[in-house]
């Protein structure tokens, strides 16, 4: 994939990582939103630390995963 990102135009190269970065943007807007309404909506403080926890289990378990 690096190879073929590297063999566009500096142009296209700008536009592909743009579009990439508001994708991404996007996907963290709506998680954000979504665990706001979910997770605790009257409680922000344990909304937060049980976002932060199921963050943390889902990376260990992705490391695990990967190793």
């Amino acid at each position: 994939m690096y190879k073929q990102l590297m063999k566009l135009k500096k142009h296209h190269r700008l536009l592909y990582g743009l579009i990439i970065a508001v994708g991404l943007m996007s996907i963290w807007r709506g998680t954000w939103l979504l665990s706001d309404v979910f997770i605790f909506p009257s409680n922000t403080a344990l909304s937060a630390v049980t976002s932060v926890l199921i963050g943390i289990i889902i990376l260990s378990v992705m490391h695990y995963k990967l190793s």
